[in-house]
């Protein structure tokens, strides 16, 4: 009798299923809470600096932060497509692993740190910019749409030249999309293998304590009339993690220090770092 019971008629099977399909991302949409923090804007208004952060607690499923209306407006990524760009590179193989030297071109950049052979670890760390264009220049741009597309990264338009599409050109991504990207690496969720994501995380690593172990990327879209300022990233505390994006304009020099100094003094609020 309990099989008879479930033996139900096709058109309401049909029904069900349907039901379920709608029903189920509604579910999930709507279990994600969004929260506004105005106390937050004290930090970037002590630094007359305009700009949004977003902090997203992935057990808690709780998006937080402040000025929450421009994380859904898209930027140029400048320097935070290296975190991207590392894993293409690796899961390519144009470069092997962390360690291979890529030999400097001898032109003067007025960097110490980009005037020398670097490795992917040196170059992340220090974000020398040529390394990277020479990892893109390698990977080539079919490859390298084919990725964008499979991961959805930010708008996914490379136009404007292999090794200056995330500088200059077309390529835009938002806070909400900078963190969504992280998520997927964190879970190992991007179409790569666990070898380039394990070497990526590891590069990431901007802070490690007793406590908290932060991961993160600088970057600055110096190359267009309004300039922009990130600092993207996550910190793994115990049991929690917490992801972040920092996006601001960038009016004059000293302002990029801000990028830092207001994410730390936010995640210090919110009891994430010390």
């Amino acid at each position: 009798m309990f099989m008879t019971k479930l033996n139900l008629p096709a058109v309401f099977r049909t029904a069900i299923i349907i039901t379920l399909l709608f029903l189920f991302p509604y579910v999930v949409i709507t279990s994600q809470t969004f929260e506004e923090h105005p106390e937050f804007g004290k930090y970037f208004k002590e630094r007359n600096i305009d700009g949004c952060f977003l902090l997203y607690d992935l057990k808690q499923n709780k998006y937080s932060g402040y000025n929450l209306k421009r994380t859904d407006s898209a930027f140029i990524p400048a320097s935070t497509f290296k975190i991207f760009n590392s894993l293409v590179a690796l899961e390519t193989g144009v470069i092997k692993d962390e360690n291979e030297i890529i030999k400097w071109d001898s032109v003067d950049r007025g960097n110490e740190q980009w005037n020398k052979d670097n490795n992917l670890r040196s170059a992340f760390k220090y974000s020398v910019v040529w390394f990277y264009q020479e990892l893109a220049r390698r990977i080539g741009q079919e490859r390298m749409q084919k990725y964008i597309d499979t991961a959805g990264y930010g708008n996914q338009n490379i136009n404007g030249g292999i090794d200056l599409f995330w500088l200059q050109g077309d390529l835009r991504i938002t806070p909400k999309q900078q963190v969504d990207i992280l998520v997927k690496l964190y879970n190992n969720d991007l179409p790569f293998s666990s070898r380039a994501i394990e070497i990526v995380k590891d590069i990431m690593i901007y802070e490690k304590t007793d406590d908290y172990i932060l991961r993160a990327k600088t970057g600055w879209g110096a190359r267009l009339t309004r300039q922009v300022g990130w600092f993207v990233g996550y910190v793994i505390k115990g049991d929690d993690v917490f992801f972040f994006a920092n996006n601001i304009d960038i009016d004059n020099d000293e302002d990029a220090s801000g990028r830092i100094s207001i994410t730390k003094d936010i995640l210090r609020e919110s009891e994430i770092i010390k």
